[in-house]
């Protein structure tokens, strides 16, 4: 550089009060976002501990049988946990079987077999699905669905796979089996909507890259869409299914609510979610009051534990991938 040239001026730095009145919006932000973190944080605990108190009483005539308790008589004050649990664990599994294949073959049907012109008008007809009240599928299950299930479906299943052991009893249109139909409808659209979002996202080029090697449509949808894309698949299949271990209405409407474990998917029963609907304004005291409570408790526990297990899903899915979960 010539040193005749002049070096242009350099600009003046901020100056000391500037920098510290700078500061100042970051601060706030770091202040308000704490307090909001925080305070979700003390909700959650603020939940388990208000439930863990009112359920005291329960605990201390009950113990841990409580948990292992197959009885749930109020007029012997007698309270067990475990047939609500199976309702629960029951209705849930089975309609995550129904849901699951429903819901991921309409979003592989909407990415990639649709044409442009419905691929739109289909996915909001599905996020609109999920957006409807429970208490509207539960007069849809209770008025369409239970005397479908008693004429038809129900006679069916016990005809050709009643020797299963899953398929006997009367058919009253009430019971596991219609409560397990009505959470399917409920849960394939978040399922759906999260398992289409998440096949958009698979990169144009690795698609592309499928068919140049001559994979046909469904080749390249098994090998470069869904292991891409089975994160995600696997967060909405959990999403779905913490929906359906809480749901309630739409269960208390067509599940029969009777206190006693399902012998068969005919068999009226009752879940945890419908258990607390139920009693929990009828109850006959104070020890019966606090076991209801103490039924949420352990529903809060199952969804958590189904939450943690998820998180290890598809922190494991990932790794195996060889990606980077942060």
């Amino acid at each position: 550089m010539d040193p005749s040239t002049p070096s242009p001026p350099s600009s003046p730095g901020p100056s000391s009060d500037s920098r510290k009145v700078s500061r100042w919006p970051d601060r706030i932000f770091f202040v308000v976002v704490t307090i909001v973190g925080l305070g979700i944080l003390a909700m959650a605990f603020a939940i388990v501990g208000i439930l863990a108190n009112s359920s005291r009483e329960s605990f201390r005539v009950f113990g841990w049988g409580f948990l292992y308790g197959t009885i749930w008589d109020p007029n012997k004050q007698i309270f067990g946990v475990i047939p609500f649990v199976v309702g629960t664990l029951l209705t849930s599994g089975i309609a995550l079987l129904i849901a699951l294949p429903l819901a991921l073959g309409s979003a592989i049907f909407i990415t990639t077999q649709a044409p442009r012109y419905l691929r739109g008008p289909v996915g909001t007809a599905i996020e609109l699905l999920a957006a409807v009240p429970s208490v509207i599928y539960g007069f849809w299950g209770l008025f369409v669905i239970v005397p479908y299930m008693r004429t038809t479906v129900d006679p069916f299943l016990r005809t050709w796979f009643g020797f299963t052991g899953l398929f006997t009893g009367p058919a009253y249109g009430f019971g596991v089996l219609t409560a397990s139909v009505v959470l399917a409808v409920m849960i394939v659209p978040t399922i759906c909507a999260v398992s289409r979002d998440s096949l958009l996202a698979v990169p144009v080029a690795q698609q592309e890259a499928a068919v140049s090697l001559g994979a046909t449509n469904w080749e390249t949808t098994r090998t470069a869409m869904l292991p891409y894309a089975r994160s995600g698949i696997v967060g909405g299949t959990i999403l779905g299914l913490g929906r359906a271990l809480g749901e309630t209405m739409a269960v208390t409407m067509v599940i029969g609510n009777v206190d006693r474990i399902p012998t068969s998917l005919f068999s009226p029963g009752q879940t945890i979610a419908s258990l607390i609907a139920n009693e929990l304004l009828s109850s006959t005291g104070p020890l019966q009051t606090s076991a209801i409570l103490e039924c949420g408790l352990v529903l809060l526990g199952i969804s958590l534990g189904v939450n943690v297990a998820a998180r290890l899903l598809v922190w494991r899915i990932t790794k195996s991938a060889g990606a980077i979960v942060t």
